[in-house]
């Protein structure tokens, strides 16, 4: 899916289209519903909270949830295992046009750090940019003393130690966004990405095959990635933001990005709200679209959709009846989209020309 490609709902569009919707009501139904959730790890936590909130709305519905991992999220769905996978990353091209009932539906606006365990830097902001982050996931940069990190941060003390680059070993949406960041932050030559640079090199997905990095280590979730960031001094990860607090738990420092327009901004609500304001009136009907280098002086960089895959045809009317009804419910701001569930998870709701797109997306599902 192209970055930037889609059609705008225009305002009266979509107040018609609020004011004319039959929200689907939430009752109890005579027999019991169960629904399967399986997928990302950085929906997890909210997702929890979600189905322990909803289950006191609506008894009937009987909701599992699993932390399997975004790719695992989408295959799935697609195979019908679950009935809600979870994902920060869209289907690709391929998949969607291999399963066109599957359907693509934001529920949130989510973002991701990159985290360092840098003891002597503890208390201070480190400034790392795209492609100095490429470089040390390619092993090109290899101390953290070295000259383009220096050149970031003047004034910093920075240590003469080996950096211990980690990444996901599972098929993960962090990993999809993360790579889209290295792939769209490479510097162009006459528009053209340079042979051997991480754009033509390593390009994104949510599995990639990572340069040989000696001393490099792996993680198979968003929390085994804080425990092994918290563990190893020296080390750079990726870790989604509802994490944030296992991070600063373990005393590991948050990076400010450097962004499109050159600013360096760490991830806040306003910085993540900035982001999603560029890039999301582009949203196409289907919402498969990278929020990720939003251009915007104060945007921060590593942003994206969190998506729930869902098939259009359920087995039978209940079904179909108990998905949708959650799923409105969790985008509602009366419902899951609430400060109270999203802002312990630096999560922040979906604008209101969105949040009509994914009811329209949910109105399909039968």
């Amino acid at each position: 899916m192209g970055r930037g490609i889609g059609v705008v709902y225009g305002a009266r569009h979509v107040s018609a289209f609020i004011a004319g919707l039959a929200f689907l009501s939430v009752a109890a139904y005579s027999a019991a519903q169960n629904v399967a959730e399986s997928g990302s790890t950085l929906i997890y936590p909210v997702f929890q909270a979600w189905v322990g909130a909803y289950a006191k709305i609506d008894p009937a519905v009987h909701m599992t949830v699993g932390a399997t991992g975004s790719e695992a999220g989408i295959n799935t769905a697609i195979s019908g295992q679950v009935q809600i996978g979870t994902s920060d990353a869209y289907m690709t091209d391929n998949q969607a046009m291999a399963n066109p009932h599957i359907l693509n539906i934001p529920l949130a606006i989510s973002a991701q750090l990159v985290v360092v365990n840098l003891p002597e830097l503890r208390g201070s902001t480190l400034k790392l940019s795209g492609p100095v982050l490429a470089d040390i996931y390619s092993g090109k940069i290899r101390e953290w003393d070295a000259a383009p990190i220096a050149a970031l941060n003047g004034g910093a003390h920075l240590p003469h130690r080996t950096i211990v680059p980690v990444h996901r070993a599972d098929g993960s949406g962090d990993t999809f966004i993360f790579t889209q960041f290295l792939s769209f932050s490479t510097p162009e030559v006459n528009g053209v990405a340079p042979h051997g640079s991480w754009e033509n090199a390593v390009y994104y997905g949510t599995t990639v095959h990572w340069p040989s990095v000696a001393g490099s280590l792996t993680a198979s979730s968003n929390r085994e990635m804080a425990q092994k960031l918290a563990g190893t001094p020296y080390a750079v990860g990726y870790l989604g933001a509802s994490f944030e607090a296992d991070a600063n738990k373990a005393g590991l420092v948050t990076a400010a990005l450097q962004n499109e327009d050159g600013n360096f901004v760490l991830p806040t609500a306003a910085t993540i709200a900035a982001a999603a304001a560029t890039l999301t009136p582009r949203t196409p009907p289907d919402e498969r679209l990278t929020l990720v280098f939003a251009p915007g002086a104060n945007s921060y960089p590593l942003i994206n959709y969190e998506y729930a895959m869902v098939s259009e045809k359920q087995p039978n009317a209940q079904v179909a009846t108990a998905i949708s009804n959650f799923l409105v419910w969790c985008i509602s701001p009366q419902g899951g989209s609430a400060a109270s569930f999203l802002d312990p998870v630096h999560f922040i709701a979906l604008p209101v020309s969105i949040r009509a797109r994914s009811e329209l997306q949910i109105a399909k599902i039968h």
